[in-house]
C-alpha cells in the first residue's frame, strides 16, 4: 500500500514553509514519528479534540498543563475555605480574590503584548517558577498560629500577577501548535483540562484539608507547577510572530484597535467581560453560596465535592463544544447558552437543599463553560497570530479581571443582603445578554462581505473607511429633475448625458 505523504508541522507552517518543501529538505522528524505511530494514517475531522491531540506538542503541553492546574485549583478552593473560616467575612474573600485576578485587570493590555513579542519558552518557564514560590511562601503564611491577612494577600498578589501574564502567553501558544484549522478543537480541550482539574484538585482539596491542614495543600500545589515547567521545555515552540510594524502606543493598543474594527471580536469581548462581573460574581463567592444558601461547611469534604461538581459540569460543557457541537455555529451556541445558563443560575440561587444542589451546579458549570467556550473559539478564529495575543490579554481582562473586581464591590454587599438576590440578578444579566448582546455571527453568516486582513489569515474587516457626506447631482431631463447619489453618476453616466 502506497504511503501518505505527511502534512508539515504547524510549526513549520507559521515560520512560513511552503507545503511540501521543508519535507524535501530535512530528514525525519522525531516529533513527526511519534505523530504517525500515535495517529498513523488515520485523518480526523478538522477542528475536532481529536484531531488537535494529534499534535505532539500540544499533547505534552496539554497532559502538563492538566496536571499543574490540579495542584492549583486544590490551592484555590481550600485558600477560599481557610479565608471564610480565618474571618467569616465575604469582604475578606473578595479582597483576596481581587489580589489573585485583579493583575489581570490591570495588566492586561501589557501582559499580551509580552506575549506577541517574547521568548514564550523562556516567558512561561520563568513565570511558572515565580508560581512555585509564592505557594511555597503562602504555605509557611498559613502554618503559623496566626496567619497575617495582610501577608496572605500580598502573596496571592504576587502569585496573580504571575498568572496574569501567563495565560494571555498560553493562550497564543496553542494555535501554533496544532494550526488555525485545528483550534476550535485545542480550545475545547484546553478548557476540558481546566474544568478536569477543576474537578479533581477541590475534591483531593477538601479532602486534605480536612485531613492535614492548608499548608501541605499549597505545597503540592506548589510541586505540582514542575508538569508545566517540564512540558515546556520538552516542546517544540514556534517563532515569535514576525512584527507588525507598531511602535510605542500603537503597539500597546493594537487589541483595543482590533476589538473596535472587528465586529465578532468587539462582541465577545463586551460579552465576556459584562457576563464575568455580573453573572460570575458567585463562583468566586462559593464558600458562602455552600454555607449561607446551602448548609454546606466550607472545611468539609461535601464542599469540596460540590465544587467538583461544578467543575464535572464545565468539563462536560467545554468538550461537547470540541465534540458533540463541533459542526454547529459558535454564535448560536453562545447565544443558546447563556439563555439557559440565566434560568439554571435563577433555579440554582432559590435552591435550599443541598442533594438538589449537586446536579444543578454540575448544569449551571455545563452551559457556563460551553457558552464561554464556544464564544472564545469563535473570537480567536478571527485573530492573526501577531495580535493574538494583545487580544488575548483584553480576554483575560475581562473573563478574569472583572471576576476581581465585582468579588471586591459586591463582597460589603453580600455580608448585608446575602448571595442570593446577586445570583438572581446575574441571572438576569445573563439573559439579556444571551437576547441582545451576545450575537457574534461574522460577517460570512451575517450575509456581508468580509476583506482578508494584511499578511493572510481569516477574512476580515480590518479597517472601516469613514465616508464622506453624500453629493448628490440634480439633473434635469424632458422636463423631470432626478436627484440621484454622486456616487451613482459615477457608474451611470448617463446621468450625466442627459441632453445629449
Amino acid at each position: 500500500m502506497p504511503s501518505r505523504r505527511r502534512r508539515p508541522s504547524p510549526a513549520a507552517m507559521v515560520a512560513g514553509s511552503a507545503p511540501g518543501a521543508g519535507d524535501r529538505d530535512r530528514g525525519p522528524c522525531r516529533e513527526e514519528c511519534e505523530e504517525a505511530m500515535v495517529g498513523g494514517d488515520t485523518r480526523f475531522a478538522p477542528g475536532t479534540a481529536r484531531s488537535a491531540l494529534a499534535h505532539h506538542s500540544f499533547r505534552t503541553l496539554f497532559v502538563g498543563a492538566f496536571l499543574s492546574n490540579i495542584g492549583t485549583w486544590m490551592q484555590q478552593v481550600v485558600l477560599g475555605a481557610f479565608a471564610y473560616e480565618l474571618t467569616g467575612s465575604a469582604t475578606f474573600l473578595g479582597v483576596l480574590v481581587f489580589a489573585q485576578l485583579g493583575p489581570t485587570l490591570l495588566l492586561g493590555p501589557v501582559s499580551g503584548l509580552i506575549a506577541d513579542v517574547v521568548d514564550r519558552r523562556k516567558l512561561l518557564i520563568g513565570l511558572s517558577i515565580e508560581q512555585l514560590l509564592a505557594a511555597v511562601a503562602l504555605a509557611a503564611i498559613v502554618s503559623t498560629d496566626d496567619p497575617s491577612r495582610t501577608a496572605m494577600a500580598l502573596v496571592v498578589l504576587a502569585a496573580g500577577i504571575g498568572s496574569s501574564v501567563f495565560m494571555p502567553a498560553y493562550s497564543a501558544l496553542l494555535p501554533a501548535l496544532v494550526g488555525r484549522g485545528d483550534l476550535p478543537g485545542a480550545i475545547s480541550l484546553n478548557s476540558a483540562q481546566l474544568n478536569a482539574s477543576r474537578v479533581i484538585g477541590p475534591a483531593i482539596g477538601g479532602i486534605a484539608y480536612a485531613a492535614v491542614g492548608p499548608g501541605w495543600v499549597f505545597l503540592a500545589n506548589a510541586l505540582s507547577y514542575l508538569f508545566v515547567i517540564a512540558a515546556v521545555a520538552r516542546v517544540t515552540m514556534p517563532a515569535v510572530p514576525a512584527p507588525d510594524g507598531e511602535r510605542g502606543w500603537r503597539k500597546l493598543t493594537l487589541g483595543f484597535r482590533v476589538a473596535r474594527t472587528d465586529r465578532v471580536v468587539g462582541r465577545a469581548l463586551v460579552t465576556i467581560t459584562v457576563f464575568s462581573f455580573f453573572s460570575l460574581l458567585w463562583v468566586g463567592q462559593m464558600p458562602v453560596v455552600a454555607a449561607e444558601n446551602l448548609g454546606i461547611d466550607e472545611d468539609s469534604s461535601a464542599y469540596g465535592f460540590f465544587y467538583g461538581a461544578f467543575g464535572v459540569g464545565a468539563v462536560v460543557g467545554s468538550l461537547a463544544i470540541g465534540t458533540v457541537f463541533a459542526r454547529r455555529s459558535n454564535a448560536q451556541l453562545v447565544r443558546v447558552g447563556l439563555a439557559v445558563y440565566a434560568v439554571l443560575l435563577a433555579a440554582f440561587a432559590l435552591l435550599r437543599t443541598p442533594a438538589l444542589a449537586y446536579p444543578m451546579v454540575l448544569l449551571v458549570g455545563a452551559t457556563y463553560f460551553g457558552a464561554i467556550t464556544a464564544l472564545n473559539t469563535a473570537m480567536q478564529s478571527r485573530l492573526a497570530d501577531n495580535e493574538r495575543g494583545r487580544v488575548m490579554g483584553l480576554w483575560m481582562m475581562g473573563f478574569g479581571g472583572t471576576v476581581a473586581l465585582s468579588n471586591l464591590a459586591f463582597g460589603p454587599v453580600i455580608d448585608q443582603i446575602g448571595m442570593r438576590p446577586v445570583m438572581l440578578f446575574g441571572a438576569v444579566v445573563a439573559a439579556v445578554l444571551g437576547w441582545r448582546v451576545a450575537d457574534v455571527r461574522t460577517p460570512e453568516e451575517l450575509g456581508a462581505a468580509a476583506v482578508n486582513p494584511v499578511g493572510g489569515g481569516t477574512p476580515r474587516p480590518r479597517h472601516r473607511r469613514r465616508r464622506s457626506p453624500r453629493r448628490r447631482l440634480t439633473v434635469q431631463r424632458s422636463g423631470v429633475v432626478i436627484v440621484v447619489p454622486f456616487s451613482h453618476s459615477l457608474l451611470c453616466p448617463a446621468y450625466l448625458d442627459a441632453d445629449r
